[in-house]
């Protein structure tokens, strides 16, 4: 069961959001509420929910510095802040400094239905890729080809649901399985026909073109939101794999097409 703690000042709004999880989640979470930052602090570290869904702008102590405190209790939390337009920078700052989604008011059911549908998934397929660390653990080159697709398809899935992570590479996946970073390069290759690196900036890059279809994000925001902590490196590695800069991408009239899946 996915605990879930909804903090907002407003009454009104922590009873939208708690309605909505609710009736999208109903066998999955478990909620509660806090009215203020402070109080979400305390009831985390006493609950410990997997998922903060929070309000920016509140008095005494904002959802950005409770979502810090929050965070050094309970790093593998996930925070979804609920904000207004006009904070939006905040709620992009606050991507970057460990958040997991924004969410813009007033919300919208199929906003907060998606954020918490991809916070559960993400927190499953990390719990699955863990799970298999005993079986990664005993291969070796004779080993059998069943249990290496089983464990490179729950590899493939932990990248669909988390390549938007700073630190997701060879080596920490290779540390999650704890197996050498070049055994499970290889494993890959041998089993999709792709390199690891290659089919993570391809999920990357296609998220993006994505992105961009949004005329109010920004390329260095989108570089953010799908995992390149630099603006400038996202734009070289997505011209070269789109022949144009996401400037350019955008300005073409490209980004108004249909992508191709992955």
């Amino acid at each position: 069961m996915n605990r879930i703690l909804i903090v907002d000042d407003e009454r009104f709004e922590r009873e939208q959001l708690c309605q909505i999880v609710e009736e999208v989640f109903p066998r999955e979470v478990q909620t509660r509420t806090a009215e203020n930052g402070r109080q979400a602090v305390e009831t985390a570290a006493l609950w410990s929910p997997g998922i903060v869904l929070m309000d920016i702008e509140m008095p005494g102590l904002n959802g950005i510095e409770a979502a810090k405190r929050i965070l050094s209790q309970l790093p593998g939390c996930r925070i979804i802040f609920v904000t207004a337009y006009s904070l939006f920078q905040y709620a992009y700052e606050a991507v970057k400094m460990g958040a997991y989604d924004y969410i813009l008011k007033p919300v919208n059911p199929d906003d907060v239905a998606r954020a918490v549908r991809s916070c559960i998934d993400r927190a499953e397929t990390e719990e699955e890729l863990k799970a298999m660390a005993p079986m990664a653990e005993t291969l070796s080159d004779g080993a059998s080809l069943d249990k290496t697709a089983i464990l490179m398809a729950n590899v493939k899935k932990y990248l669909q649901h988390n390549y938007m992570l700073y630190d997701v590479s060879l080596d920490s996946v290779g540390d999650i399985l704890h197996i050498n970073s070049s055994y499970l390069s290889m494993l890959f290759k041998k089993s999709f026909g792709v390199n690891f690196v290659d089919y993570l900036t391809e999920l990357r890059i296609h998220a993006a073109r994505e992105l961009l279809t949004d005329p109010f994000l920004s390329a260095a925001e989108v570089a953010n939101m799908v995992g390149y902590e630099s603006p400038n490196y996202f734009a070289r590695v997505f011209k070269k794999n789109t022949g144009l800069t996401p400037t350019e991408y955008r300005k073409s009239g490209a980004a108004g097409g249909k992508d191709r899946g992955v």
